[in-house]
C-alpha cells in the first residue's frame, strides 16, 4: 500500500515542514520497493538488467529530489515565517520559439514561458479583492492567466513587458487560517501564467523584476529571489486606516465609475441596471461605448435605454445558449457576444415603451462634467442576462469582467475590475417617500490615461493690447503629415499674424501674413511654416490692465465640420484666479480645488450653447470660409491678487481645455518691448524739454 498524503487539504506542491518532506523521502522509498515486488511476484521474465536500469531511474530521482530539498526547505521556512500575506513567482519551464533569431539578434528571440504565481493569507484578516503587481520586464507577452484577470481590462494575450497587475477571478477574496482551520484553498491563490518573453535563455531565468500586493493598506519590502524562485511578505501598513475585514469594499474614486446593480433575479436569469456616472470636472464623453466581457457564457436578451452595437444572436444558435436553451426563440436575443459593446440611444427614444422610459438614458452618448451639468454627467441603461444551467440559481450572480469605456474624443480609459459593494439604493418608481434597495451591487472605476505621443485636437494663440501682432498658434500643433510637401515646413516657426488673420482660415491668410512681416522688416522662411491643423483653436486677448484691474477676450473658434452642442472651456493660471470677477457673454465661474483653486471654468449661457460649424462667406466663390465663433470678456480685481504682473505672464493661462481635452499653447508671450521702447523714447524727450527749460533760465 503506497503511503497516505501527509498535508491533505493543501494546494500546491510547496511542502510545509522539515518533517513532512523526511516523511515525503521515505514514501518515495517504499512506493519503489512495493514496485519493484510487484514485478518480481507479477514477472517471471523480469531481468537483472531490467532491475538495474529501475535501480537507475530511482537513484536519479532521489538525486534530484535532494538536490531541490534545500529550495523546497527555503520555501517552506519563508512561507511559514510570513505573518501577512505571502507572494510567490516561480519559474517552472520554458524554451525557444521560432523564428530561430540567434546568433543574429538575440535580444528578440522568443521563449515560451511557464510560472506560478501564489498569494497566501497568512495574516489574521480576510484580504478582500487581493491585486498582485508583477514587474515583467523582458518584453512579456501573456497569453494565459488561470484564476486571474489583468486589472486594467486587457484581453488575452496581452502585452505586459513594462509590468501588470493581476486580480483574482472568479474568487477574488483570500480567508484566514483561524476562519478556515488551515484549510488552504480558501487561503490560498495559484495562478499558472503562460506566455512569451523575450532574449533570456538557459542558463539564465526571466523572472520578474520585483512582485508586490497591490491592494490599500500593505506594504512590501524588496522580493527575496532564489534560483527560480522570488518571495515576499507583505504586511499591513500601520499607518493606514484601511482594513480589509469588512464584508464590502468602500467605493472607489475614478474619472468615471460605473455600478452594476442587479435589481431583480430569477432562477436562469436577472435584471441588472447599468449607470455610467462622469466625476472629472474638466473632462466628458461623446458618444460614449461601452464594453465588457462575460466569463460564463451569459447573453443579453432584451435592453432599455442602450443598444448593443450589433444585433446578433448566432453564439446563442450554435453556442453553449442553444444547447441549453432548446425551447427559447432567439430571434429576440439582442446580443450573444462574449464581449457585446454598448452605445446609448438618440433622445427620440426617451418616452418610447419598448426601447426608452428610463430616466438619464437617451442622450446620443453625451455625458457631461458635473460642474457643467449634475443632471447630465450621468448615462443608465438596463438589461435582462440570461445564465448558464451551471448558474441556475437566483443568488448565484456574477458580473462580467474587462470593463472598457470610450468616447469619440476622449478615449483614453483604463479600468478597474468590479468590486462587491453596498446594494444602491433608487427612489421608488410610484413615487412613495421611499427607497428600493438593489440585490447585489458592484462597482467599477475607470481613470483617464495619457496616450503617449496624443496629438492635440485645439490650439491657443495669445494677443495683448500693447502689441500689434498676435502669437498663433504653433506649426502643427494638432499634426501634420509625416512627409510635408514642399510647400510648407512643419518645423518653422509659426509667423506672427495681424489681428484680422484670425478670422480667415491658414490657407488664407497666406497674404495678409506676409505682408505683415514685410511690414515688421521680419524675414520670411522659404518654404513658409505648415498650418496649426486643429479643428478649434481659441484666442486669449490681453485687453486692458489698469492700477486696480484688468480685462481680457477670449475668443473661440470653429473650424470643423460640426457643431459642438454643450461645449465648455477650462483656463488655468497660476496666479489670476482669486482675482476672477465676471465674464460678461459667457457662464463662468472658479472651480473651488480643481485642481489647486487655479481654474475657471465656461460654457455658453442657454441658448448660446451651440459652437457652430465653419461655413461659406456671402460669396463662395470670392470670399473665404467663416468659422463659427463665439466671444466674451473677463474682468478681474488686483485686490486679491497683490504683486501680479499681468502684462508679464501672469495674465495668460498656463493651459486651457476645450470640451475636455488640453489644447496647444504658444512657446512665446506677446512682447511689451515695444511699449516700453516708446516710453523710453517719451521720457528720454520729456527729461531734454525740461533741461532746456533749466537752461533757458
Amino acid at each position: 500500500m503506497l503511503c497516505k498524503n501527509s498535508s491533505k487539504g493543501k494546494a500546491g506542491f510547496t511542502l510545509h515542514s522539515k518533517l513532512s518532506i523526511l516523511y515525503s523521502s521515505l514514501c518515495l522509498f517504499r512506493s519503489f520497493s512495493n514496485i519493484y515486488h510487484i514485478f518480481l511476484l507479477q514477472s517471471s521474465s523480469f531481468q537483472p538488467k531490467s532491475m538495474a536500469r529501475l535501480l537507475f531511474f530511482f537513484i536519479v530521482i532521489i538525486i534530484f529530489f535532494f538536490i531541490s530539498l534545500p529550495l523546497s526547505l527555503s520555501q517552506s521556512t519563508a512561507e511559514e515565517s510570513c505573518n501577512g500575506i505571502f507572494l510567490s513567482y516561480n519559474y517552472t519551464s520554458g524554451h525557444r520559439l521560432p523564428p530561430t533569431l540567434i546568433p543574429s539578434d538575440p535580444s528578440q528571440q522568443p521563449y515560451r514561458f511557464e510560472s506560478n504565481l501564489a498569494i497566501l493569507n497568512n495574516g489574521l484578516r480576510e484580504l478582500k479583492s487581493w491585486r498582485v503587481y508583477v514587474g515583467f520586464e523582458h518584453g512579456e507577452v501573456l497569453v494565459s492567466a488561470s484564476h486571474a484577470v489583468l486589472d486594467d481590462g486587457s484581453l488575452l494575450p496581452a502585452n505586459v513587458g513594462n509590468g501588470t497587475v493581476f486580480s483574482g477571478f472568479p474568487e477574488r477574496d483570500l480567508k484566514t487560517a483561524v476562519e478556515t482551520a488551515g484549510y488552504l484553498p480558501r487561503m490560498r491563490a495559484q495562478v499558472q501564467l503562460v506566455g512569451t518573453q523575450f532574449g533570456v535563455t538557459d542558463p539564465d531565468v526571466p523572472l520578474p523584476s520585483t512582485i508586490t500586493l497591490a491592494n490599500d493598506g500593505f506594504s512590501c519590502p524588496n522580493p527575496t529571489k532564489l534560483n527560480f524562485w522570488m518571495h515576499v511578505c507583505c504586511t499591513e501598513d500601520s499607518r493606514s486606516n484601511f482594513t480589509t475585514g469588512e464584508d464590502l469594499q468602500p467605493l472607489q474614486n475614478g474619472d468615471v465609475t460605473i455600478m452594476y446593480d442587479v435589481i431583480r433575479s430569477y432562477e436562469t436569469n436577472y435584471r441588472a441596471q447599468v449607470t455610467i456616472s462622469n466625476h472629472n470636472p474638466l473632462d466628458r464623453l461623446d458618444n460614449w461605448k461601452l464594453s465588457w466581457e462575460w466569463k460564463r457564457d451569459e447573453f443579453i436578451y432584451a435592453m432599455k435605454g442602450a443598444y448593443p452595437s450589433v444585433v446578433d444572436s448566432t453564439d446563442c444558435i450554435f453556442g453553449k445558449p442553444g444547447e441549453s436553451y432548446k425551447d427559447m426563440d432567439f430571434s429576440n436575443a439582442l446580443n450573444c457576444e462574449r464581449r457585446p459593446t454598448i452605445i446609448d440611444l438618440p433622445p427620440t427614444m426617451v418616452n418610447n415603451s419598448d426601447l426608452g422610459m428610463i430616466p438619464f438614458c437617451c442622450r446620443n452618448g453625451t455625458i457631461l462634467p458635473p460642474t457643467m451639468d449634475q443632471s447630465k454627467s450621468v448615462s443608465v441603461f438596463q438589461m435582462q442576462v440570461f445564465k448558464m444551467p451551471t448558474e441556475f440559481n437566483r443568488t448565484q450572480l456574477i458580473p462580467p469582467q474587462n470593463w472598457k469605456i470610450r468616447g469619440e474624443v476622449n478615449q483614453d480609459y483604463q479600468c478597474a475590475p468590479p468590486v462587491r459593494v453596498s446594494q444602491s439604493q433608487f427612489p421608488n418608481p410610484s413615487g412613495l417617500p421611499s427607497e428600493s434597495t438593489a440585490i447585489a451591487t458592484w462597482q467599477v472605476a475607470c481613470n483617464k490615461t495619457e496616450s503617449k505621443g496624443a496629438i492635440p485636437r485645439c490650439c491657443v494663440s495669445f494677443s495683448a493690447f500693447f502689441n500689434d501682432s498676435v502669437v498663433p498658434c504653433n506649426t502643427c500643433a494638432c499634426g501634420c503629415k509625416s512627409s510635408p510637401s514642399n510647400t510648407c515646413s512643419a518645423s518653422a516657426q509659426a509667423l506672427l499674424l495681424p489681428s484680422e488673420a484670425l478670422l480667415v482660415p491658414f490657407e488664407n491668410r497666406t497674404r495678409k501674413t506676409t505682408e505683415f512681416a514685410e511690414l515688421q522688416r521680419r524675414a520670411l522662411p522659404n518654404p513658409l511654416p505648415c498650418g496649426d491643423n486643429c479643428g478649434v483653436s481659441i484666442n486669449w486677448h490681453l485687453f486692458t490692465d489698469y492700477d486696480n484691474g484688468w480685462t481680457a477676450r477670449i475668443t473661440l473658434f470653429n473650424w470643423g465640420e460640426t457643431d459642438f452642442v454643450d461645449w465648455f472651456a477650462a483656463l488655468q493660471f497660476d496666479k489670476a484666479v482669486p482675482g476672477f470677477q465676471t465674464m460678461y457673454s459667457f457662464n463662468g465661474s472658479a472651480l473651488p480645488g480643481v485642481p489647486a483653486n487655479n481654474t475657471i471654468f465656461m460654457q455658453g449661457k442657454p441658448g448660446l450653447n451651440y459652437l457652430l460649424a465653419e461655413k461659406d462667406g456671402k460669396k463662395p466663390k470670392k470670399d473665404p470660409r467663416v468659422p463659427g465663433a463665439q466671444q466674451s470678456v473677463l474682468s478681474f480685481t488686483k485686490k486679491t491678487t497683490p504683486g501680479i504682473k499681468v502684462a508679464r505672464g501672469d495674465g495668460f493661462p498656463t493651459k486651457v481645455f476645450f470640451n475636455g481635452e488640453e489644447c496647444s499653447l504658444p512657446s512665446i508671450l506677446p512682447s511689451n518691448a515695444y511699449r516700453m521702447i516708446v516710453a523710453t523714447r517719451f521720457f528720454s524727450f520729456l527729461l531734454a524739454a525740461v533741461a532746456l527749460l533749466f537752461l533757458q533760465q
